[in-house]
């Protein structure tokens, strides 16, 4: 992947960062909360790089597979399993709304499913050797973490502290996300 050189300027000069604390992942329960994704998604292109999304809140994170599960045809139905992790990342951006704006994606595209442009900049950051992004969530008042493992060094730590199965649609409908 060719990466904008504006944008690889621009994320250079953001701050890096120690994130110590705790992050949540909610999956399905067959998988390991601690398997990341090559399969593409908001911060990352298919097949460019691995990724493992999480959110800083419970919440966020059961809002995010909230809104990709509704999506699906048939809807899944099995509790879903909401993951915390310890994490420690000693190369952390972080970007709030503002940033993305001036990096070239607004509120409404943001809140979209239109990825091209946040793609290229998690690939960029994940190019510039962090472990870590810290950005808004689109879909709950939090930011989500999303860790690049093939960036983290011996001192990067990701350890399963609890898991908790939820009925994510009883979730997803008591807080006004699906009818």
């Amino acid at each position: 992947m060719i990466h904008d050189r504006e944008v690889l300027d621009r994320l250079d000069g953001f701050p890096k960062e120690t994130f110590s604390g705790h992050a949540f992942r909610t999956t399905r329960q067959s998988l390991d909360p601690l398997v990341s994704s090559t399969s593409g998604g908001r911060w990352m292109p298919n097949g460019v790089a691995a990724v493992l999304y999480t959110s800083l809140q419970r919440e966020g994170s059961l809002a995010e597979i909230s809104f990709h599960w509704s999506q699906l045809s048939p809807r899944p139905t099995k509790p879903a399993v909401v993951h915390t992790l310890g994490v420690i990342a000693h190369r952390t951006l972080k970007l709030v709304r503002a940033d993305l704006s001036a990096l070239g994606v607004p509120d409404d595209v943001y809140l979209t499913m239109n990825l091209t442009r946040t793609q290229k900049i998690g690939a960029a950051v994940e190019f510039l050797g962090c472990d870590g992004l810290i950005a808004p969530s689109a879909r709950w008042p939090c930011d989500n973490l999303m860790l690049f493992p093939n960036s983290m060094g011996d001192s990067t730590s990701l350890e399963l502290l609890s898991s908790e199965n939820v009925d994510w649609v009883r979730w997803a409908t008591d807080q006004g996300l699906l009818k």
